[in-house]
């Protein structure tokens, strides 16, 4: 797991205007910041996946900001891009202000992932921040348990308070 930056301004201003506002530029960007990072790991990828949002949650906004930075990522290193490999199977409630404990178990299960998209695949999982890698650990297991061989998580921002 690699974030570019942690999470604070002006990075956290810029997170919080793709959250609420569909910036493809903005995406783009960020999307190019997480290229930085993927050109210093010996990763072998098969397969870009965006966090999944839930059902209730992209009906709201329209989009998925982590499925707009994956997606740019996918298309400025050539490689595939799914949006249906991963979803969530039930909503789950807003991490913010959550425990770590807390966000573990509000995200346990929450996820799925098609075996016929990701059997024998290496995914990157792209999400915009980091807070306890619960969301990213959630989606990992999913894939895991349908066949994808490895798994690697990207993210814009990580909180502060869990850097090293």
């Amino acid at each position: 797991m690699r974030s570019y930056a942690t999470y604070e301004s002006p990075l956290g201003k810029a997170l919080l205007q793709l959250k609420y506002s569909p910036n493809r530029l903005l995406a783009f960007r960020m999307s190019q910041w997480l290229v930085e990072l993927l050109s210093r790991e010996s990763w072998q990828v098969d397969l870009v996946v965006p966090v999944p949002l839930g059902k209730d949650r992209l009906r709201q906004r329209g989009y998925n900001q982590a499925g707009l930075i994956a997606s740019a990522l996918a298309k400025s290193q050539h490689l595939p891009f799914s949006d249906r490999a991963l979803w969530r199977v039930r909503e789950t409630l807003s991490q913010v202000g959550l425990d770590a404990t807390a966000r573990m178990k509000n995200v346990q299960g929450a996820f799925s992932a098609d075996s016929a998209i990701v059997e024998g695949k290496r995914v990157i999982v792209v999400d915009d921040l980091y807070t306890t890698g619960a969301t990213l650990s959630s989606c990992a297991q999913a894939l895991l348990q349908v066949g994808a061989v490895e798994v690697y998580g990207l993210t814009v921002g990580r909180a502060y308070s869990e850097i090293p």
